[in-house]
């Protein structure tokens, strides 16, 4: 998933803040499911965020356009393992994260459904 980095993405310096590359994996986490023309909410079931391991190795600057890539590292009953990686064409690897996503159906912890893997597994 391509995204640019925008004026709010950034500090005076243009170099932008640490927690935007949080939200552009998290976009791109939804968009595995929107691409699909689905929702990351079906039937009460969603993911949350358990655990992440996050390196940041080089600063995304005012105007650049970065790629978000999602590859699944591994399924559990209930939880699964992603390593998210954000690149620009200058620098190549700018940060990179795993993380540690579990499955709720409202608030308790529950299996993932067959189609939440049939979607990951097609477009991650």
């Amino acid at each position: 998933m391509k995204i640019r980095v925008y004026y709010e993405d950034v500090d005076a310096g243009g170099i932008c803040y640490h927690s935007k590359y949080l939200n552009f994996c998290e976009r791109a986490r939804s968009e595995l499911f929107f691409s699909q023309k689905t929702s990351p909410i079906q039937d009460d079931y969603h993911f949350v965020v358990k655990h992440i391991d996050a390196d940041f190795l080089a600063p995304a600057v005012f105007g650049d356009e970065v790629t978000v890539s999602t590859t699944i590292l591994e399924f559990k009953g209930a939880s699964l393992t992603m390593l998210q990686e954000i690149k620009n064409e200058k620098d190549g690897l700018l940060f990179q994260m795993k993380v540690l996503l579990v499955c709720l159906k409202g608030t308790t912890i529950a299996k993932i459904p067959e189609t939440y893997k049939i979607i990951l597994i097609k477009d991650a």
